[in-house]
């Protein structure tokens, strides 16, 4: 009787062995497709081309020389930049970055070109109007240095 128990016991462990390794197989397979499919779609995610909103070109290259160097020759540089950053505008956007205006307006009235720096400072009021606070301190600081 003990021995017909044993073969009993024995003949449910070996199927249900049996049953739990077919088991482990379909979810290892499931798992490897799954692993496979998602590694395929990171790959293929990261093959993606972004569009940037703005065209910088040499902005940081020729805005850095300028901080650095201070002279004639860099502002030249960064001026050139200015124009064709305002120019030739790429991006997906097709207006110049926030700042630019502002910058390059800046730049001008420095270089006494009173005229052409207000209405670049004009201009990015009116691209970007979350610039008007410091654009208009600038303006005043302008109309109070001529007094």
């Amino acid at each position: 009787m003990k021995r017909a128990c044993i073969k009993l016991n024995n003949n449910a462990y070996e199927q249900n062995h049996a049953s739990s390794i077919r088991l482990l197989r379909i979810i290892l397979v499931r798992m490897n497709k799954l692993i496979i499919v998602t590694v395929g779609v990171m790959l293929m995610a990261s093959c993606t081309v972004e569009n940037q909103l703005y065209s910088w070109y040499a902005y940081d290259e020729a805005s850095y020389n300028f901080l650095k160097n201070n002279d004639e020759k860099s502002k030249q540089e960064l001026i050139e930049n200015y124009q064709q950053i305002i120019e030739k505008q790429r991006g997906t956007r097709k207006v110049p970055p926030p700042g630019i205006y502002a910058d390059y307006g800046f730049l001008l009235l420095q270089a006494n070109k009173t005229v052409e720096g207000k209405a670049l400072l004009e201009k990015e009021i009116a691209l970007y109007p979350e610039s008007k606070v410091f654009i208009e301190r600038i303006l005043k600081m302008i109309e109070d240095e001529k007094k």
